[in-house]
């Protein structure tokens, strides 16, 4: 593993703060406090209180950080080649990262409520952020202006995010490999539904 840079690892710099509140929600998340962040980044509360005011404002901070990496993460094993096939199991890749990842998890166990709200919401950053990373994959469903130009594509990265939530969002599935499958084959056969217009024929092959 790569060393962090070293603004990274300045207790002053933004990275060092949202990677340790990252660790720290692994574990305890959304009961992770102020003064347990600053502790654990070596920097006293009211440096944390004049950067980002309350610490939920750290925590969204963190999830967003983390969907991130889900997306990074399911590009590196599962790249979509840009065929409604590839979206289908990169995206399905994603929802199964998020339900495995640790702050996933601990959300649930801290907060039930924050994550009853979450499979409702539509609106905010964390739903801002996967519909613009689910709007960059269905772009080359279109290529001629991607999803601007298509309205019924425009449509779907929204409704993408509306379906993967109860996937993504259902910690208490991990380790149970056929409710695991369950959610990732719902998930996959609705998503391959909203995209069909948006198929192309497999080629058959050698006879």
């Amino acid at each position: 593993m790569s060393p962090a840079p070293w603004h990274d690892r300045d207790p002053l710099s933004t990275g060092h703060v949202i990677r340790t509140t990252r660790a720290l929600m692994r574990t305890d998340g959304l009961n992770v406090s102020i003064p347990s962040i600053a502790h654990a980044c070596g920097v006293s509360r009211n440096y944390l209180y004049s950067n980002w005011k309350t610490a939920s404002a750290l925590h969204l901070r963190a999830l967003t950080t983390e969907l991130a990496h889900a997306f990074d993460a399911a590009d590196r094993t599962h790249p979509s080649d840009g065929t409604v096939r590839g979206i289908v199991e990169h995206l399905t890749q994603v929802v199964r990262g998020v339900r495995r990842h640790p702050t996933t998890a601990a959300v649930a166990r801290t907060s039930s409520r924050a994550l009853a709200q979450a499979h409702t919401a539509t609106d905010g950053p964390l739903a801002q952020l996967v519909t613009e990373y689910v709007s960059d994959l269905l772009y080359p469903l279109a290529p001629h202006g991607g999803v601007w130009s298509d309205l019924a594509l425009h449509s779907r990265p929204w409704k993408v995010m509306w379906i993967a939530r109860p996937a993504a969002l259902c910690p208490e599935a991990v380790g149970d490999p056929d409710w695991e499958a369950i959610l990732d084959g719902a998930f996959a056969d609705l998503l391959r539904d909203l995209l069909a217009p948006w198929s192309t024929p497999e080629r058959p092959g050698p006879e």
